[in-house]
């Protein structure tokens, strides 16, 4: 069970914030940490529209972009800081610009967002690294995703696909749990869940349901800004995610027969009854239903499944009230 917490934008462009996030997520218990590389000269421009005024610091998106950004140098830290503390470095270029700089920084898988499925330079840029990639689903219709996935195919890429929602924070009616079993079916290649619902029984649900992988953005506190924030889970409620996706994961993995029961053999034989008198009996009484009661354990006496068999038989002797009924109690026919 991969399991990877995205931290997105969430450091806000400090790349002192972004560190102190590498190690809180190392805490979770969260096997990968994932970022998004950005560099907005080669990836945007002063047109883009989206979310323009949604930061107060910020003129445009551009200039949003260029915050984020962080050096070369800085990307090679990053990568380091993840090994040391045990995390699978991976990240979301946006660009092939992006794309150089973490090879440079040692980046151990891509992720491609949902908005790159099909820009098919960059994935032949990050093909060529010969490193695994996962790709989002989040915008994409099939027709779409079959292109990209037969170009990664002819390629020979090692990937996967995430069912994503594009809408934060994701409503349960959005939640497209139905996709997980759709994409496996279609392209038979592992299929994971990317969460952006805030909540932890999304995830939960969605292994339960076959993901495979499980995305999950995360933020020290949900009063922070940031774009994400509002589809993001808490440091605490990613430990409780990460434990819960692995307890199912391994549960999944484990199957339980239920033709064979001999495990419990023991505890069937002490918690099992046998059938008792709920009052005394005189010999030669009739047996009903309302003299019966079925009491622990089982063995000594009729088992409780067989009371109808001793129904309207004659008591052999005189029985006191909770004496176990056995087959010498009773008159044979």
């Amino acid at each position: 069970m991969l399991t990877i917490a995205e931290i997105g934008q969430a450091h806000d462009g400090s790349l002192g914030m972004l560190h102190a996030y590498i190690d809180a997520v190392a805490r979770t218990g969260a096997k990968a940490i994932k970022f998004q590389t950005h560099i907005a000269d080669a990836e945007s421009s002063i047109h883009e529209p989206f979310r323009v005024k949604f930061s107060k610091q910020d003129a445009t998106r551009f200039d949003y972009w260029k915050r984020m950004e962080f050096s070369r140098e800085a990307w090679v830290e990053i990568g380091k800081h993840c090994a040391e503390v045990g995390l699978i470095f991976i990240s979301s270029p946006f660009s092939n610009a992006a794309v150089e700089v973490l090879e440079h920084a040692g980046v151990q898988q891509y992720k491609i967002g949902s908005g790159e499925v099909t820009n098919f330079l960059l994935l032949k840029k990050v093909i060529d690294t010969k490193k695994p990639i996962i790709i989002s689903s989040g915008m994409s219709s099939f027709d779409e995703l079959e292109k990209s996935v037969q170009f990664l195919k002819k390629h020979k890429a090692d990937f996967s696909i995430l069912q994503c929602t594009t809408s934060y924070p994701t409503q349960p009616e959005q939640y497209g749990f139905n996709v997980i079993s759709e994409l496996k079916e279609r392209f038979k290649v592992p299929v994971g869940f990317s969460d952006h619902s805030a909540t932890v029984s999304a995830g939960i649900a969605a292994v339960a349901l076959g993901a495979e992988i499980l995305e999950f953005h995360v933020v020290f506190d949900r009063e922070q800004f940031g774009p994400d924030v509002s589809s993001s889970l808490t440091m605490k409620q990613a430990k409780q995610l990460v434990d819960g996706a692995n307890a199912i994961s391994q549960a999944l993995q484990n199957p339980v027969d239920k033709t064979d029961n001999s495990a419990f053999s023991e505890l069937k034989s002490i918690f099992e009854k046998s059938l008792s008198v709920n009052k005394a009996l005189k010999k030669g009484a009739t047996i009903t239903f309302e003299d019966l009661e079925a009491k622990k354990p089982k063995g000594f006496g009729i088992d409780a499944a067989n009371y109808q068999s001793v129904i309207g038989k004659k008591v052999a002797k005189d029985l006191d009230q909770w004496d176990f009924l056995t087959e010498s109690s009773i008159v044979s026919e």
